[in-house]
């Protein structure tokens, strides 16, 4: 049986139009044009700062990312409170678990926040691990996450599935050497994931066809 490793934002947990109004706000004292949900999805990459180099049309400069970024978080902290988990998570996690399948939680969103949210949502007790962000550790590729997470789970990465929204999901289950399917629901448009060349969906439930 397949493991299965979950992205948290954009994936499970739908908090796509929290994070575009988030980034509008912190960018509304730069004169930019507000962007929708396409124009976000068009520009959208991990790391994140790249994203915003590419939203500003230049390299950001000493110290502005670490701003933009306690800026985003202090609004989209407020804004999530009006999202909910994706329409089809739970049932997607359930026929997994289900069928066999054991499963993780990593994310590169705060620790602390994950693990309250994962509970709040009844979800906490079916994953055998959650990963997020510790304090001390800088945002970036999910790449090395993935590989610290699978040696700590102790599963073989030839065994695993990560089900991500970016393609920095795919790319981080290819550097720890499993597998990875791409759900077009979430941050990045469907071109971009098709590009990758690894299954993509357009809902959760489809997943369990491709493991």
């Amino acid at each position: 049986m397949a493991h299965i490793v979950w992205d948290w934002n954009g994936t499970l947990f739908d908090d796509l139009d929290a994070v575009v109004d988030a980034t509008n706000e912190i960018f509304v004292s730069y004169g930019l044009p507000m962007v929708d949900l396409a124009g976000f999805q068009a520009v959208y990459t991990r790391p994140i700062w790249a994203c915003y180099e590419r939203l500003l049309g230049r390299e950001l400069e000493q110290g502005e990312w670490e701003r933009l970024d306690a800026a985003f978080h202090d609004s989209y902290h407020r804004l999530m409170e009006r999202c909910r988990l994706a329409a089809d998570a739970r049932h997607a996690i359930d026929a997994l678990s289900d069928a066999g399948h054991t499963q993780s939680l990593l994310s590169m969103w705060h620790h602390d926040r994950l693990t309250v949210a994962v509970r709040r949502y009844g979800i906490g007790e079916i994953f055998r691990r959650v990963d997020g962000l510790r304090p001390e550790e800088a945002g970036g590729s999910k790449a090395e996450f993935m590989v610290r997470h699978l040696t700590r789970l102790g599963v073989d990465p030839s065994e695993v599935v990560a089900i991500g929204d970016s393609v920095d999901d795919a790319v981080a289950a290819r550097h720890a050497g499993a597998r990875a399917i791409l759900y077009a629901g979430g941050m990045q448009g469907r071109a971009e994931l098709d590009r990758f060349g690894v299954p993509v969906v357009e809902r959760l439930t489809e997943v369990s066809a491709y493991i």
